[in-house]
Order: structure tokens, then sequence, then C-alpha cells
């Protein structure tokens, strides 16, 4: 693989070099604290030092078949030397472990000490760019100086990887969650971008690419059940700006690419530099590239809407047909997030995404897309029907009574009739993505439980849930409730002990 050209054609190396000042500033900071004031649920996104432990108490009955390790992972620091981030996606990771056992919950949050974590710390001050944040008080040497590691945690054979999309795996220690390294999967590969969203296969290990903004090149790397690099590739897609999330099938890899154009302007931003062309007399379609696992080739290019697009649920091949699910968005949701950091929630429209199954059919070439539900995010499905034909779909929605957009609820959907199986927590409550976890022997997709966190904003607290995946309308079997807020955290695992 040629490292250096992937990196060097879009946004990694020599592209953030020292010059002028820094981009961070305090106005973002001023604004989010005045925010803050006004609105204390606004603390989800606020700043925090240090490391966290603690014993949740439980309200309820903990299912007595539910042990485990469930990982977290999520920005946690945004401000320093009186400066904030200006987007989310550009704090430092904090890694997260909910563990049950013996009838309890325990809790443990630690910093990932990445070298952007531990040199800046040093300063005390910003040092180099995040993605939404222009900084330049020090050069960039590789991905790796920028590296956030704040996306994901990902268990595999023994070990724990914070995953960020930009850069490499960090490997942190199960049990203290201390940051082990900079995990390179073969010296050639160092410093490559591996996304937060690798994907299990049926056949064992996983599957998992990387972008770099402004490359047009996707990195595919197959991993092994133990970890080892099993094969690697690199395809030419054009206009490959923004890719955040994939699917697999059994003979597929599924990526749907949104019509980003990339700025050539190296003063701005890598957020920034994202600039959409999806509206307008000129509006690009979206596409789905539709690599083969056997060969690593692109199979089939197809067009759709022009729709942003975050995260993706499941996909199977159903005969000369691949099927998948994904929570499709109208604009430049990309940019919408980065409001939240001066403390500017978005309007609860109700056209703001769908989640819909979309049907690639190869003879015709035609793709096209049939609602699920609305207004939702963060679509997951049982682990043991990845890359198969599944019926359940596990998605976050904001209650339409809500102002602004708040996910407040949980959701089962069947996929076949569109009924959705709901709980709201309720005004005060801001959801994060719930995952399921099968039972032992789980024989079919709602044996097993619905396991997430969420944030209780009036009292400051964080809340550990588990649902009874067959009745999630009943409301939580369990909640275990921190005496503390954690960081608000973005994807995570659950690892069966």
């Amino acid at each position: 693989m040629d490292r250096r050209r992937f990196l060097c054609a879009g946004a990694g190396l020599g592209a953030l070099a020292i010059s002028g000042a820094a981009r961070a500033d305090a106005d973002t900071w001023r604004s989010f604290h005045a925010a803050l004031e006004r609105d204390p649920s606004l603390a989800v996104y606020a700043d925090l030092a240090g490391e966290q432990a603690g014993e949740a108490l439980i309200q309820g009955r903990l299912p007595t078949d539910l042990h485990g390790h469930f990982f977290r992972n999520g920005p946690g620091r945004f401000e320093l030397g009186g400066e904030r981030h200006h987007h989310w996606f550009d704090g430092d990771g904090f890694a997260q472990r909910w563990t049950i056992a013996d009838g309890k919950v325990t809790h443990r949050g630690r910093f990932v000490e990445t070298r952007r974590y531990i040199e800046e710390s040093r300063a005390g001050q910003f040092l180099m760019p995040a993605f939404g944040t222009m900084v330049r008080r020090r050069g960039v040497r590789d991905n790796d100086d920028m590296n956030a590691a704040n996306t994901n945690l990902l268990p595999l054979n023994g070990h724990l990887y914070a995953l960020w999309e930009g850069g490499s795996a960090t490997e942190i220690d199960p049990d203290s969650l201390a940051t082990l390294g900079i995990k390179t999967w073969r010296a050639d590969l160092k410093s490559m971008p591996f996304s937060a969203h690798p994907k299990a296969d049926p056949d064992g290990g996983l599957w998992n690419f990387g972008v770099s903004p402004g490359a047009d090149r996707l990195a595919l790397y197959r991993i092994g059940a133990d970890g080892t690099l099993l094969r690697s590739a690199v395809l030419e897609v054009p206009r490959l700006n923004f890719v955040h999330d994939f699917v697999v099938s059994a003979r597929h890899l599924i990526f749907l690419v949104p019509p980003y154009d990339f700025s050539p302007d190296r003063t701005l931003s890598l957020a920034a530099r994202h600039v959409w062309a999806g509206s307008g007399a000129a509006a690009r379609p979206m596409r789905a590239v539709v690599v083969a696992k056997d060969t690593l080739a692109i199979r089939q290019v197809f067009e759709l809407p022009p729709r942003m697009v975050f995260h993706l649920g499941n996909a199977w091949d159903d005969g000369a047909v691949t099927r998948l699910d994904v929570v499709l968005h109208r604009g430049d949701a990309l940019a919408g997030l980065g409001q939240l950091m001066s403390g500017e929630r978005q309007p609860n429209d109700a056209g703001h995404s769908e989640a819909v199954q979309v049907r690639l059919d190869y003879a015709s070439g035609q793709a096209t897309t049939s609602r699920l539900f609305g207004t939702s995010e963060f679509p997951r499905v049982m682990p043991q029907v990845v890359g198969s034909r599944h019926r359940r779909l596990a998605l976050l929605s904001s209650d339409r009574a809500n102002a602004s957009l708040v996910l407040d609820t949980v959701n089962l959907v069947d996929t076949e009739t569109g009924k959705a199986d709901s709980y709201r927590f309720g005004a005060g409550w801001q959801v994060e993505e719930h995952i399921l976890v099968p039972r032992r022997n789980a024989r079919h997709e709602t044996d097993g439980y619905l396991v997430g966190v969420a944030q209780d904003t009036r009292r400051g607290v964080s809340v550990l849930s588990v649902f009874d995946a067959a009745r999630i309308q009943d409301g939580p079997l369990a909640l275990a409730k921190l005496p503390y807020r954690t960081p608000h955290c973005f994807h995570g695992n659950f690892l069966p002990t």
C-alpha cells in the first residue's frame, strides 16, 4: 500500500503547517457558558477534567443473565486555556466502562492519552488542528498528531481500541483504561485512517475502511478474529470526501458517499473545507459504492437523491439485490453539529432525517428507497444478524413535542411492517446510542436486551438503562444511576463475561 501517496493526496501529511494565529477562540467559550446558564441541559456538552469512578444505584431489577462490560467512547474535553473547540467532534476522547456483575453496576472513565492530549495538557492550550477547529500553534507530523481517539471503543481478541476515523486505533487497557499506545496493523499502514465503525464479518474477524478527505482513495482492511491483518487494499473513488460508516453483507462492502466537495483552502478547518454540493441546479447525487469482498474491487456504483449520511444499520444480499438500512439527513448535517459548541441546539424539524431501506438492483443499475421511520439516528441491529437478513432495527428519535432536536426516545422498528416498539424517557432526558445485546443462545432478534446510557439533565447524572428487547414500550427493566454526569458518548460495544 502506498501510504504516503494516500496521506499526502488528502488532508493528511503536510496539509497543516505552522502559520498564523489560533482559530479556537474565547468567544465560543463565552457563548456556550452564557447559553448553559439559560439552559442547564447543555451540560451534556460541557467540559470535563480528570477521571471518574463510581457505583450506580439500581432502580428496578437487573436481568440475572446480563453480565459484562459496556465500553463507550466520546469527547470529554472541549476547553483549554480559556478557549473552546468549535465542533462536537473535536473533543478529546473519554473512554468509559460500565460493568454489570453480581447484581451491581460500576463505572469507570478516563481520558485517552493521545499525543495531542498529552502535549496540549502540558502546554495548557490547544496546539494542533481538530476536525472543526483550526489551530496552528504547532506543526503536524502525521495524522496521529490530530488523533482525538474519541468516537468508539472496540474490544477485539482480549484487546481494547479507542477509534477515531482520521488516524490509527489507540490501544487502551481494558481494566484500568490506561492508554497503551498507537496500534499499527502493519508497518506500511502507519498513521493510515482507520474508521471508528468496523463491522463484524459472519466468517469471524472484522472489516474496516479509511478515508482521507481530498485524496479520492478508499482504504480497506480485513482483520482476523485473532487481531492480525489478513488483507488490505486502496481503491480509487472520485470525490470521496466524507464517509463515516458502512455496512457489510455476505458478499459485499457498501459505502454511501454524500455529495461534498473539498475546498483547497488550507486556512480553513477540515469541517469548513467540506462544501455541500447537494443543493441547487447543479446538485450532485449521493452514491452507493459496492465493493466485492472476494476481489476487493468495485462491483457497481449507484446514484440516489442527494442526502447526508452518518450511520447505517445493516445489509444483506437478496439474490441479485442488496438491501441496507440507513438514516438519511437533508442538507449539510455536518455543519449543524458545530453549533452545539456555542450552545445552539437545532430545531426539531419533522423532515430533518429519516430511516430508510435502500434497495440496490444490480441488473437494472437502479437504487430505490422505502421509508422505515421518521427523524432518528444511531441505527443498530443484533450482532448475530450483521451481514444477513434482519427484521429489527434499534433507533433513537426526538419526540414531536420537543422544540429542539433532543434524542429522548428509544425505538425498536420492525423493518417489514414499519411498526415501532418505543419508550420516551421524557422532558429533561437526552439519550445516547442504545445497542442490542442477545441472550446466550438467542433464538430470535428480540431474545435479549436493549442497553444504553441516558443523561438526566435535570439532576445532572448519567444512567445506564436496560430494556427487554421484546417489550420496549413497557419501560426499562432497570436503571443504574450514577451520582455524577459522564461525558456524552458517541458509540460503544458490549463484551459479555
